[in-house]
């Protein structure tokens, strides 16, 4: 009872704003950090969600295409206020690093100056790192609260870092796990694990787990504001297929086929149904359209588009608005190119993250309502273990490439295993990230601060050198 009455007994829409805007100018990182950041604002900080149902939340952004951190966000927002507080959420994760990916490539697209976009923001790579790390660490002490669980963990890094089985395929057998392991041998999962896995639902008056504000407003609904229903079903199919889908048929009719934006907003709805595992998982195949099929882009400037997105706020999958912007740009009809790359940007961003709110408004009333099956649940038990794996696997990879320039590969049993090239160790990178991350965990310094100050040093570091 003790621990309940440090959750807040209401949050105003304004005050979520507010947080919302935060966490969309400090999203840094990719998922892991994204995740992690939310993890300690909402969960830890603010105590707006306990840490079991953001994990619940999270396994079901893990299964659908697209930015799962941006998805988890459009979740939370419309547990806390409806349709209203999803829109807020969702948008301002995005609106921050779209603006600033769009001025720096218009910066790119005017001057070609990625070196010193990329010495602006060399010291905030450091500090990303740290947060991440620390992502990792917290979410899996957590979650993984057995031994079952730690090896089905273990095991999804395996099957990512070392063999590249594709993310669809490690969340589809992971769920298999975490099934057989509540059905079959429960023993193996025990009481350790928290209460949703064994289909118990939020108690208010719970003295041994700590609820979110979240948890004891849904303990106690009764107006039924998430109860899924047929009528509501296709009222939200309707209204967020019709934004999605509407400017792509009216850029059809009135441009043809053939046209550029018509070609971007055709292309882009596509990629966005079918990015499983996020903006790594399809970049290669995006790189490729881009470049042999469409001519939008220049060999080499993926990468180029890419470290733009990496050091900016916001989802990864951000660099999708550079490939638009220079389809235009070089496509641009009567239109000034400028004037046209931006729209260009514009509307990728829009057929791109459109379909986020589709997927949550329509089927987390569904997730909220089986929160109690144990056979769902179950499944997700497996789920929310693989997603620690796929964090450190991101975190890993994140790190190798900020710390070190190249990497090499070897062989061993059908594996690739991956390491860096200590000979291009960035030593200035690593050891301001040991700084960081010791700073925030035990001299409890702050996110902000943190990263304001990764980034004024390797600024002043890159003058200097």
């Amino acid at each position: 009872m003790e621990e309940q009455m440090n959750a807040p007994a209401h949050v105003s829409f304004n005050e979520a704003f507010r947080v919302w805007t935060k966490i969309g100018f400090l999203s840094f990182g990719g998922p892991a950090g994204q995740i992690g950041l939310m993890h300690k604002m909402l969960v830890d900080d603010r105590k707006w969600i306990s840490n079991d149902r953001f994990l619940h939340a999270l396994n079901y952004c893990n299964l659908l295409p697209g930015p799962e951190a941006q998805q988890l966000a459009i979740y939370i927002g419309w547990l806390l206020h409806g349709t209203k507080g999803g829109v807020a959420a969702g948008l301002l994760f995005v609106i921050p690093g779209m603006f600033t990916v769009l001025a720096l490539t218009l910066l790119y697209a005017g001057f070609n100056q990625v070196a010193s976009v990329q010495a602006l923001f060399y010291g905030l790579k450091p500090a990303v790192l740290a947060i991440v790390v620390m992502a990792v660490f917290r979410i899996a002490s957590k979650s993984l609260k057995t031994p079952y669980l730690v090896a089905v963990a273990v095991l999804s890094f395996i099957a990512m870092f070392f063999y590249q089985v594709p993310f669809p395929l490690v969340i589809f057998g992971s769920g298999i796990l975490g099934y057989l392991g509540l059905s079959v041998c429960p023993h193996y999962l025990g009481e350790a694990c928290p209460k949703w896995i064994h289909g118990g639902k939020t108690l208010v008056n719970s003295s041994d787990e700590k609820d979110g504000l979240v948890d004891i407003l849904l303990a106690s609904d009764t107006d039924g504001k998430f109860v899924p229903t047929l009528m509501k079903s296709l009222k939200v199919l309707m209204i967020w297929g019709g934004i999605w889908l509407g400017p792509v048929l009216i850029l059809l009719l009135m441009l043809g086929p053939n046209h550029v934006y018509s070609q971007i907003a055709l292309y882009f709805s596509k990629l966005a149904t079918v990015t499983f595992g996020g903006a790594y998982a399809v970049l290669a195949y995006m790189a490729q359209e881009a470049v042999s099929n469409y001519g939008w882009l220049k060999p080499g400037e993926m990468l180029d588009g890419l470290a733009l997105a990496e050091t900016t706020p916001g989802p990864l999958i951000q660099v999708v608005q550079f490939v638009g912007f220079l389809g235009a740009f070089r496509s641009p009809g009567i239109l000034n190119p400028y004037v046209a790359g931006i729209f260009g940007a514009f509307l990728t961003v829009w057929v791109t993250f459109a379909p986020c709110f589709l997927w949550i408004f329509l089927g987390a009333p569904y997730v909220e309502k089986l929160r109690s099956n144990t056979v769902m649940n179950g499944a997700l038990s497996g789920i929310t273990a693989a997603v620690v794996g796929v964090v450190l696997n991101l975190s890993i990879w994140f790190g190798i490439n900020a710390m070190f320039a190249r990497t090499g590969e070897t062989h061993l049993f059908g594996a690739t295993i991956p390491f860096p090239d200590l000979a291009s160790a960035d030593w200035f990178t690593i050891a301001l990230a040991a700084l960081s991350f010791l700073a925030m965990k035990y001299l409890k310094l702050d996110m902000i601060p943190s990263l304001i100050g990764c980034a004024g040093i390797g600024f002043l570091w890159k003058i200097i050198m």
